[in-house]
């Protein structure tokens, strides 16, 4: 019998609160009523104005037959509604499905099948892209979508959130311990696997982030990463900025010049990057002098390796503190604090936020390596999944017989007892914070009728952390480049940030002492490219 993990004995926990979130957001507009709670680039909203519109757009949902229980995929970009949509849902015992923005059909199409929604929430257009498109073939492919609403206009058999009608209903009674939301973890196919977190774990997840980040009611959070992200919703994030009290920012593009000049509007006290962005802002504020970053206090960089070339760049050159952050949307995160010395923040990752946190490093035999000595990342805790939603397979590797996660990730413990971390264990790529499993994009590739086989590694990159690389094995007379198989990729609705950067064609692939592609090879040979 696998491990279940009993919630029970976290309750004497600082934090720890057996309450729904939509009844935390109640909580927060009675105590910080007419305080800023909310800015996008169309407007700001106080808490009040938040919760009764969560309120509304609850009752709607009801009204249109959203029950408890219900799984809703929500794929909205970094505006207010996604707020008042992520609530609401909640809110009426919904349970919503966190796609990113440059989530396509591919990815979607493996989200309705494991999950059965029965309700798809989608902007009707985001940086040129036609969502009302993608959401039509998608309801027509898939009987369980009963309703889909668009952020925007409605039109061929779509409903507008602006237009939905609300009234006097009865919401349902939602336990802590329910699940609250379903978060997005890189697979080793083309389906991805779900993760299931339960309101009262979440909600402690970003209260001791916060408390880590000592944020308060004078907190300004720019969420310059897409807030479906678990990093910028809950690390603290959104919901540790308001739990404190605080003014979240939502950055409506990742571009630097947006995340510079919010930083600037707004006087932003606190934001999270992966390094890759870190690297461009930087760039942006060497030549342009109209920045001014002076408010910004804390700066978290994580979502992936940052380099101790570039940790050092930034404490040398950034008005604030650097605060390494790891993390996993499984659950544990683990962060450098304000008051530790340079040579930790560059070099570390920190400790965990939670003092009930259990972490083990060990060998490929489970045993627990010594300080200094590299391993695999293994976690269990009050806030760190025991199970992916439906996913026996994937929870049978993933997790230990006593519950402990399977990070997948290279880490040390320092002698000031710090973590370090040191890249995968596992082969998915990390690139500019973003996971990627090869084997999805390999499984992609051979749907094109001019690819007999492919193979696809991370490459280390200044820029990206990991670039993609596809070797690919053609049919004779067959002419693809990376621009031809981008062209394909996109043609089947595959995510931009899952296209190679690099495509080599390979006639003979090399092999392993048991007849397996040798993939550490070919990273070899990607790199003398």
């Amino acid at each position: 019998m696998r491990y279940k993990k009993e919630m029970s004995k976290y309750e004497h926990l600082e934090g720890w609160e057996r309450c729904s979130l939509g009844k935390q957001l109640e909580h927060w507009a009675s105590k910080y009523t007419h305080k800023i709670a909310l800015v996008d680039s169309e407007e700001n909203i106080t808490y009040e104005e938040l919760n009764q519109r969560v309120e509304q757009m609850a009752s709607a949902f009801i009204c249109k037959g959203i029950e408890p229980g219900d799984r809703v995929v929500v794929q909205l970009p970094n505006r207010i509604s996604f707020v008042e949509v992520l609530f609401a849902l909640m809110k009426a015992g919904a349970v919503p499905i966190l796609m990113l923005p440059a989530h396509r059909e591919a990815e979607l199409e493996g989200i309705v099948k494991l999950a059965e929604p029965t309700a798809y929430i989608v902007a009707e257009q985001y940086l040129g892209y036609r969502y009302v498109d993608m959401a039509l073939a998608i309801k027509e492919k898939f009987s369980c979508l009963k309703n889909v609403f668009v952020d925007g206009n409605g039109g061929q058999g779509l409903q507008s959130l602006s237009g939905l009608q609300y009234g006097n209903v009865r919401f349902p009674e939602v336990d802590g311990y329910q699940t609250a939301v379903l978060l997005l973890s890189g697979g080793t196919t083309g389906v991805p696997k779900l993760i299931p977190r339960t309101h009262t774990d979440y909600m402690y997840n970003a209260r001791m982030s916060a408390k880590r980040c000592q944020l308060d009611e004078n907190s300004v959070y720019l969420a310059a990463l897409p807030v479906a992200h678990n990093f910028p919703l809950c690390c603290p994030g959104l919901l540790g900025t308001l739990d404190a009290g605080g003014k979240v920012v939502l950055a409506p593009t990742t571009s630097p010049d947006d995340i510079l000049m919010a930083i600037t509007e707004e006087e932003v006290t606190i934001t999270a990057l992966v390094p890759a962005m870190v690297t461009v802002c930087m760039e942006m504020l060497e030549y342009d002098e109209d920045f001014d970053i002076s408010s910004l206090k804390i700066l978290q960089v994580g979502g992936a390796m940052l380099e101790d070339s570039l940790a050092d760049k930034i404490i040398e050159k950034w008005p604030c503190t650097l605060m390494q952050v790891f993390g996993t949307a499984e659950g544990l995160l683990s962060f450098t604090s304000l008051d530790d010395d340079t040579d930790v923040i560059a070099r570390c990752q920190g400790t965990p936020v939670s003092p009930a946190d259990e972490v083990k490093i060990v060998d490929e035999n489970d045993e627990e390596v010594q300080r200094g000595v590299y391993g695999e990342l293994l976690s269990r805790g009050p806030y760190t999944i025991d199970g992916y939603y439906m996913a026996e397979e994937a929870n049978r590797t993933s997790f230990t017989e006593d519950g402990f996660y399977r990070t997948g990730d290279k880490a040390m413990w320092t002698e000031s007892r710090c973590l370090r971390m040191g890249g995968r264990i596992k082969e998915q790529i990390n690139r500019a914070g973003e996971k990627i499993m090869p084997a999805e994009i390999e499984a992609y590739l051979c749907k094109h009728l001019g690819i007999k086989e492919a193979a696809v590694v991370g490459v280390p990159d200044e820029t990206l952390g990991n670039r993609i690389c596809a070797f690919i094995m053609t049919d004779e007379g067959s002419m693809l480049d990376v621009s031809s198989v981008h062209q394909f990729l996109k043609g089947i609705g595959v995510a931009s940030y899952k296209l190679p950067d690099q495509v080599e064609i390979i006639e003979e692939w090399p092999l392993t002492s048991v007849g397996k592609i040798d993939k550490k090879l070919l990273g070899q040979m990607a790199q003398e490219k």
